[in-house]
This record gives C-alpha cells, sequence and structure tokens, in this order.
C-alpha cells in the first residue's frame, strides 16, 4: 500500500499479476477493485485529486 495525499483517500495498492487495487479511505473503509488496468492505476496514483479521479475513473467500476 503507498500512503497518499488526499482528503478522502489514505492509500492505495495494486497487484499487476491479478490486476486487483486495494483502496484504503480516510473514512477507514478498505474495497478491493478487480480487473484494473494498470494504466487506471497509474493515473490514480499521479492524479492531483485523487478523491476527482475515483469518482470519475474508478467509482461503480470494476467491482471483485
Amino acid at each position: 500500500m503507498i500512503p497518499v495525499s488526499s482528503s478522502a483517500i489514505a492509500a492505495i495498492g495494486y497487484d499487476p499479476d491479478t490486476r486487483r487495487m486495494r483502496i484504503t479511505f480516510t473514512s477507514g473503509g478498505t474495497y478491493d477493485f478487480c480487473g484494473v488496468p494498470e494504466h487506471v492505476f497509474t493515473g490514480f496514483l499521479h492524479a492531483p485529486s485523487k478523491g476527482s479521479f475515483y469518482d470519475q475513473h474508478i467509482r461503480d467500476r470494476y467491482q471483485c
């Protein structure tokens, strides 16, 4: 898990072999996302606003 600077997201992790991403929110919940392309994880990691990127590119997608 990689700690990130965000008011909504505390840390993100990614396994390229399984394409599984894990997100820990500042509210305390941790969730897995399946079938996530590596470019989505990379974009998320480098996005200036993690919350906006999550809302636009990850939320309601990649359910396990």
